[in-house]
């Protein structure tokens, strides 16, 4: 039985769900965290990228966290200039500023690792190879199996 009554909406809705749920397996039970989470790292990967790039990753997101992701976006001023993994972290940092602290580098390492397993192999390649090298260490290559 459809929760809203648009199959769409609850799809989105579920989908969005398991990636908080697997975000606070790594981060702790709080779902409005997870979500606070995967936006600031979700933001700070799509500032690094072309517009084009940033369209396709958004392409493979669910519905919900599509609108998350374009949240405050200003496609003019990417991709920014900052190269650095420190610098990357910062910005994570900042955009979770207003929630309970986090390890900032744990939880980009949580984000990437819900989007290797959900999105694309070649568009999670894509998206990695684009950011600076720094920030690409934080990043494992999912294709390498440890």
């Amino acid at each position: 039985m459809s929760v809203s009554g648009v199959a769409a909406f609850d799809k989105t809705l579920q989908i969005t769900n398991i990636w908080l749920d697997e975000i606070m397996e790594h981060q702790g039970p709080d779902r409005q965290r997870a979500w606070h989470i995967l936006s600031a790292v979700l933001h700070t990967i799509r500032d690094r990228l072309t517009a084009d790039l940033a369209a396709h990753l958004s392409a493979q997101l669910p519905l919900l966290v599509r609108g998350a992701y374009y949240d405050q976006y200003e496609p003019s001023k990417q991709p920014t200039r900052s190269r650095t993994a420190d610098e990357f972290l910062s910005q994570v940092e900042d955009e979770l500023a207003f929630t309970r602290p986090v390890d900032v580098k744990e939880a980009a390492q949580t984000v990437f690792h819900v989007l290797s397993h959900h999105l694309d192999p070649g568009e999670v390649r894509k998206v990695r190879e684009a950011l600076p090298e720094d920030v690409r260490a934080l990043w494992p290559d999912p294709s390498i199996r440890h």
